[in-house]
């Protein structure tokens, strides 16, 4: 049987600052839409990158948001943190030059949203935009390691 716990703050930063993705949940008019999505993450916020669409109709509507960001090992090795906050639309030059740095230092060709990206029936590509999310809950939990699986070298 595993055994789960829940994670410390300092886990979860951790887990936050190492992965730099995870999945996107937000809601309107009682519809849920998950989605993949690349992050940066710096002093707490969370910041990311995508093109005009769905999600941006979605988050304008309702900026109420979640993050969830997973380290899977195997079923019985894994960690995972769940960020609930609210998306805000960065529009200031230094807030979307800081976001990009961060977003692009883990994946700097800023796929599959960049590649994503298709123009409208004039011609014209899609609007980008960043967004930084500022968590009010951060909650994670953990596998909890068994003696046997330290021993067989599954856990160092």
């Amino acid at each position: 049987m595993v055994k789960i716990e829940d994670m410390t703050p300092k886990e979860m930063e951790i887990l936050l600052e190492r992965v730099g993705f995870g999945h996107l949940g937000c809601a309107r008019d009682g519809r849920p839409y998950v989605l993949p999505m690349h992050y940066g993450y710096d002093s707490g916020n969370i910041y990311f990158f995508t093109t005009e669409g769905l999600k941006t109709e979605y988050i304008e509507k309702n900026p109420e948001v979640c993050i969830q960001v997973e380290e899977v090992e195997n079923y019985s090795n894994w960690r995972s943190v769940v960020v609930v906050g609210r998306a805000e639309r960065l529009t200031r030059s230094e807030d979307t030059e800081h976001a990009l740095q961060l977003i692009t230092k883990r994946n700097p060709t800023l796929s599959p949203a960049i590649n994503a990206t298709r123009v409208d029936v004039w011609g014209r590509a899609n609007t980008i935009a960043l967004y930084r999310i500022k968590p009010e809950v951060i909650d994670g939990r953990k596998t909890i390691p068994t003696e046997s699986r330290h021993e067989t070298g599954l856990i160092t």
